[in-house]
């Protein structure tokens, strides 16, 4: 059995100044880590931070730990807080406009592949890259 805490992942911060894109992330399970099907991400977005628009490969359900916010996918646009679940399709552009209060967003992500590319429509620091796939997590 794989298993995570998520209050011990090392969080990478990611970010585009232009895009007001500013993400603390770690992508913990995915094929990797040894998931054969499945995958899972989990971020942090601080008040007045949000997550660029992106596409992502696979189908992701979100879970929304803690905070609240308003995404967006496709042309839809929903408020989203503690407790809530959503599903967003593979490929369909997505993100998180805003946070909303002062309360950090913290987000678990399960998507239903263990390889997952994710494209930004600009590069993201500190990688400078707009498509990444998760590779290994460092130990």
């Amino acid at each position: 059995m794989l298993t995570v805490k998520t209050t011990e992942l090392d969080l990478i911060q990611t970010t585009n100044e232009a895009l007001g894109h500013r993400v603390n992330v770690q992508f913990p399970i995915n094929k990797h880590a040894g998931a054969a099907e499945s995958g899972v991400v989990y971020f942090e977005i601080a008040p007045g931070d949000k997550l660029a628009t992106h596409t992502d490969s696979q189908e992701e359900v979100l879970y929304i730990v803690a905070g609240e916010c308003e995404a967006h996918a496709g042309d839809e646009v929903r408020r989203l807080q503690a407790g809530d679940l959503a599903v967003v399709p593979a490929m369909v552009p997505h993100g998180i406009s805003k946070v909303i209060g002062d309360e950090t967003l913290k987000v678990v992500g399960f998507f239903a592949g263990s390889t997952i590319v994710s494209t930004f429509d600009e590069p993201l620091a500190p990688v400078g890259e707009r498509i990444l796939e998760q590779a290994p997590v460092p130990v």
